[in-house]
């Protein structure tokens, strides 16, 4: 009876509403608690709801969830991470990590993504897998975002001070930073802080960020362009993979995903879906990098087909800023600076 109820509770919520001009849909996520199985006085009842609620948006949102003792125990969790995600942003818990990038003609470095990791007090590490969906719900995403993006940028400034260069720094952007009104102008202050050009910056985007509100998107590219900046789509392939919006917004690389780098080998259809996509990429003039590479043969494959970066462990792990330096020493090679110091 009451998932029919909340059913007929969705139902009546989804009619639209007309604000003014505007016509207005909602959605809604409902969570159901069973007296006495899930609590015997309301309190105990309207609380683990509330937790089934949650289940119910993580579970993709306009949908109904039963409570059960796990998702109280997960509640906690969460909230517990919460809290301690805003005190790591005021004491200073995360880092940042490399992963080189390597250009595939020559095999030298050609880049790095930034990767963020948290490292607690303690010393332990706590997988992004863990954090960053907690901190995109909350919103602390946003300064988390800006955080990493600043300390890559000055880290790389200070790289190619020491000769370590050029390399092309990639950073991810989130969902919730791309709808940021003052994004652009952001970025442009931390480049102009940390001395870093623009030219040697990549931020990467997903399929999904930018069809979600393409109008938008077009706009917020259009002045990433202008600002200097290049912008790659991560995981291409895994999204929309609408390719309409290949032509329509400005872009400068494709990631193509681990998921089908990991069998390109051996599964004929992978191999086929990497091929068609680095041929679409380079009649676009876009820029072709290969995540998760990490055999040779692998890298052999993406090099017959043309492919221009790659990056995965046949090259390095992610590395804290120490050991990357002391990989890229190793890798030395004589090339001017990433970018000359702006006052």
């Amino acid at each position: 009876d009451s998932a029919a109820a909340a059913r007929r509770i969705a139902e009546a919520l989804a009619a639209p509403i007309v604000v003014g001009t505007t016509e207005v849909r909602i959605t809604a996520s409902i969570g159901i608690s069973v007296f006495p199985v899930d609590g015997s006085d309301a309190e105990s009842l309207l609380k683990n709801a509330d937790a089934a609620m949650l289940h119910a948006k993580e579970q993709g949102r306009d949908c109904s969830r039963f409570y059960t003792a796990s998702l109280n125990e997960r509640a906690v969790k969460r909230f517990s991470l919460e809290t301690n995600l805003r005190k790591a942003l005021e004491a200073d818990e995360f880092i940042v990590y490399y992963q080189p990038k390597i250009d595939i003609p020559s095999g030298r470095p050609s880049g790095m993504e930034a990767l963020i990791r948290w490292r607690r007090a303690d010393g332990t590490i706590v997988p992004p897998v863990e954090f960053i969906p907690v901190a995109e719900e909350t919103g602390l995403i946003v300064p988390i975002g800006d955080w990493v993006l600043r300390k890559a940028c000055a880290q790389a400034v200070a790289w190619a001070i020491r000769g370590l260069g050029p390399l092309k720094l990639s950073v991810n952007l989130s969902a919730a930073q791309f709808r940021q009104p003052r994004l652009v102008a952001g970025i442009a202050e931390i480049l102009s802080k940390t001395a870093m050009a623009p030219e040697f910056l990549d931020l990467e985007l997903t399929e999904g960020m930018l069809v979600e509100d393409s109008a938008n998107s077009i706009d917020i590219l259009n002045e990433l362009n202008g600002l200097g900046v290049g912008v790659a789509i991560d995981d291409f392939g895994t999204g929309y993979s609408s390719l309409s919006y290949l032509k329509r917004f400005r872009l400068d690389a494709l990631k193509i995903d681990r998921s089908f780098v990991r069998d390109l080998v051996t599964d004929a259809d992978d191999g086929a879906i990497v091929k068609a996509t680095i041929a679409l990429a380079h009649s676009l003039r876009l820029q072709v990098i290969a995540e998760g590479v990490e055999t040779e043969a692998q890298l052999q494959v993406l090099s017959e087909l043309g492919c221009d970066e790659a990056q995965g462990y046949l090259f390095s792990p992610p590395l804290p800023a120490q050991a990357f330096e002391d990989w890229l020493i190793a890798r030395r090679r004589p090339a001017p600076l990433l970018a000359t110091a702006r006052s």
